[in-house]
């Protein structure tokens, strides 16, 4: 059986959620019930509990891993190996799904949950990734500030807070003390789209003089 090719963010099936009681804090917003200091990011927000177990059992595509997915974005690695994501004087690389319809001058200003990427990782992505093979866009980023967090947003309820949708939410707006995050979001600015041949053709020129 070949190797099992899975991105670094991906979710695999022994690294499931931990169940955990959410309890409201007065004047506060939302906690666990049992909290921990490394329950919440530096900014105060809580994070979904999920277990670590990264290559244990099968990967479940689709679902993202919100503890490495919020490092990977954080410390800008590629989503796809963990290294460094690829950077040059037009910005940092990300490799997005083709939506250049919803607004002139997509992807500027888009609030992006997907980590970068590096060179190397672009081909294997496109080939692999069943949603980026409906289309495609690289894009180089000068600036990309960490501006929130995407998450469940909790209210209050009659035996304790339930959820009423998922959000993404600056980091200073006041409801994120209600959210219990999954997915860090840095604000896209600066963007360059960069056609995607002239990234495998890179690939490829390195894998010759190698």
């Amino acid at each position: 059986m070949g190797q099992i090719i899975a991105p670094y963010i991906t979710t695999w099936s022994a690294e499931q959620e931990i169940p955990s009681r959410v309890v409201e804090r007065p004047g506060f917003g939302v906690g666990y019930a049992n909290e921990v200091l490394g329950d919440r990011d530096a900014h105060g927000v809580l994070w979904l509990r999920s277990g670590v177990r990264h290559g244990v059992g099968k990967p479940e595509f689709g679902k993202v891993h919100p503890l490495r997915q919020r490092r990977a974005v954080r410390k800008l690695l590629c989503q796809v190996c963990a290294g460094p994501a690829d950077r040059n004087d037009d910005g940092v690389l990300w490799l997005l799904r083709d939506h250049r319809g919803d607004w002139p001058g997509w992807p500027d200003g888009m609030a992006c949950t997907e980590p970068p990427v590096c060179v190397p990782c672009v081909a294997v992505s496109l080939r692999l990734c069943p949603a980026l093979r409906r289309g495609a866009a690289a894009v180089r980023v000068r600036v990309s500030e960490v501006a929130g967090v995407r998450g469940a947003l909790y209210r209050k309820g009659v035996f304790g807070p339930v959820v009423v949708e998922d959000v993404n939410l600056a980091y200073d707006d006041p409801d994120i003390r209600w959210v219990v995050a999954s997915a860090l979001i840095r604000e896209l600015r600066g963007c360059t789209r960069v056609p995607l041949e002239e990234l495998t053709a890179e690939q490829y020129d390195a894998a010759r003089v190698r």
